[in-house]
């Protein structure tokens, strides 16, 4: 009830003031949900940011162990074994046996010397891996898979001409043998505690039976 002297306020008046009262509610909602979409967006672009660096530095650890991989197969090429400097303690990268091998035997040095072909094992840590060998790179564990393809006379060497040879490295033009090797790097982070995104590559390798060179041919 209006005091003496004064006049009560117009229905129209009380309509405008509920009016720019809800109006300013809605602008307030509005401004809200912009601020947390844009939190949101920023918090999800930070994450996507990471990840692709971690891929990144996974892929460059995978692709450093490729020439590990390469003087594994040279040594023990020129060698005729697996050197002792890759079984030894704190060999990095240091070759890895499967459980029940038996003493004296090592499965890697039988694939690379062409003694045993087609061995079902994987670097790939997602299928229980039967790893080669492994590198540690940084805070990566780079698993290495080296698989023996197939070898065969070098072109142009005599051993084109010759009726036969004795093997790998056999005979007066043993160095005249060229053999493909598969090498496959996967590398895995648990830094931070959690386990990373493996990042995987493969490479085709020519190399002469000697162990003196390996060329890159995918």
């Amino acid at each position: 009830m209006p005091r003496p002297g004064q006049t009560e306020p117009s229905p129209l008046l009380k309509r405008e003031d509920g009016i720019a009262m809800l109006t300013v509610l809605m602008l307030t909602l509005i401004l809200t949900v912009i601020g947390l979409a844009a939190i949101t967006s920023t918090s999800l672009d930070i994450k996507m940011a990471g990840g692709e660096r971690v891929r990144e530095s996974s892929v460059n650890a995978a692709e450093a162990c490729m020439s590990s991989g390469v003087q594994i197969i040279q040594q023990t090429l020129a060698n005729g074994a697996i050197p002792a400097t890759l079984t030894g303690a704190g060999a990095n990268p240091s070759i890895t046996l499967p459980l029940g091998t038996a003493p004296g035997q090592n499965p890697l040095q039988a694939e690379i010397m062409g003694q045993s072909d087609g061995n079902p094992d994987s670097a790939d840590p997602t299928v229980g891996s039967t790893r080669n060998a492994v590198l540690t790179i940084s805070n990566y564990t780079v698993n290495i898979d080296i698989d023996r393809l197939y070898a065969k006379p070098k072109s142009g060497s005599s051993l084109q001409f010759a009726a036969g040879y004795q093997g790998t490295g056999g005979g007066a033009a043993g160095g005249g043998i060229e053999i493909l090797y598969r090498i496959d790097c996967y590398a895995n982070s648990t830094a931070g505690g959690m386990a990373q995104a493996a990042g995987h590559i493969a490479g085709v390798y020519s190399c002469v039976s000697t162990g003196e060179s390996c060329q890159r041919k995918i």
